[in-house]
């Protein structure tokens, strides 16, 4: 597997790996950490060896996993695990073939940033799958690949209920959901809920106007604080993806 920036990485599809008992234990457990929870692998309805066998996985320096999301126009959110020796993380970006670099969403690890996604644009890439693109097709496992980029300070009122139903779907008890749910949803362990607006035209007559549709970040720790989601794209690529986030309609 190639991707732009990681030529030399020993990458792999890590689609297969979520047929792993233990994998959403390794994969959230951290996360679900607050000063109330102190999260253990039964809350994901499986025991530490399973959690164990998962996280070896996703942690292998020889193979590192990229989990494949696509939703609309083509576009592509990955998680990639970036197993270097004693300084491993997890980035979270945005592809299109069409694109010259990546649309950074957030890193985890040693050199975190984020966050990377609002509630809105999480929401609508796991509810828009391109079942034409190979990678992960099923609502509730995209959501919850991309939850750590998440930081949103307005959720709505059903959004611990909307997790609680993605989490029930991986195995967790239908009793534990809901406080799993509001546990992951809690204070972000990287970065505080930030607030996501529009950026707004120009004022100026001959000013130049922003790109608009896609939003941003006011979060200072957020690759997309005060930017464009992706860098070097034309204007009509932008209005694209803004329709894809569910944020803009293309026109």
């Amino acid at each position: 597997m190639l991707i732009e920036g990681f030529e030399d990485a020993p990458l792999v599809a890590g689609e297969e790996l979520l047929a792993l008992p233990g994998f959403w234990a390794a994969y959230l457990m951290w996360l679900s950490q607050t000063e109330e929870y102190d999260p253990v692998p039964t809350w994901f309805g499986v025991d530490g060896a399973d959690a164990d066998v998962a996280c070896d996985a996703l942690s292998d320096e020889d193979r590192w996993p990229v989990f494949r999301i696509p939703f609309a126009g083509g576009h592509t959110a990955v998680v990639l695990g970036c197993n270097v020796p004693d300084d491993p993380g997890t980035e979270y970006f945005i592809t299109h073939p069409e694109w010259g670099h990546r649309g950074c969403l957030a890193t985890v690890g040693g050199h975190q940033a984020g966050p990377g996604l609002s509630w809105g644009e999480l929401t609508h890439i796991a509810r828009t799958p391109d079942l034409n693109s190979p990678g992960v097709h099923a609502e509730y496992a995209r959501l919850l690949l991309l939850l750590p980029a998440l930081g949103d300070q307005d959720l709505p009122e059903d959004a611990a209920e909307i997790l609680g139903d993605a989490l029930t779907h991986v195995g967790v008890p239908a009793a534990l959901a809901p406080h799993l749910a509001e546990a992951l949803l809690a204070d972000h362990p990287l970065w505080e809920p930030a607030e996501w607006t529009l950026p707004a035209a120009a004022p100026l007559s001959g000013s130049r106007e922003p790109f608009l549709g896609v939003l941003y970040c006011d979060g200072f720790m957020s690759p997309r604080c005060g930017t464009r989601l992706a860098q070097g794209i034309t204007r009509e690529q932008n209005d694209r993806l803004a329709d894809a986030l569910g944020t803009w309609p293309a026109a």
